[in-house]
């Protein structure tokens, strides 16, 4: 009776030691895979601001040709009157 005892007591240890050891793996791979997440999620928002600011100029741009486009019709509609 002693002797099985023993032995689920030392079956149990080393099996609580196994799990410990995959659970240290698990939490450095998980600890890996949320530094990349976090940079990743520093890339995407560094990319928004940049989309945000080519927005931003293209805008701009698209207002100033307006402008010159109407200064040039009313330059041409000058001429022809």
């Amino acid at each position: 009776m002693n002797k099985i005892i023993l032995a689920a007591a030392a079956s149990s240890v080393l099996l609580l030691a196994g799990c410990a050891t995959t659970d240290t793996e698990t939490a450095s791979k998980v600890d890996a895979l949320t530094n990349k997440v976090d940079e990743l999620s520093q890339k995407v928002d560094a990319l928004s601001s940049e989309v945000q600011k080519n927005q931003t100029a293209s805008q701009s741009a698209q207002e100033e040709a307006s402008r010159a486009n109407e200064r040039i019709n009313n330059i041409a509609q000058s001429y022809t009157k």
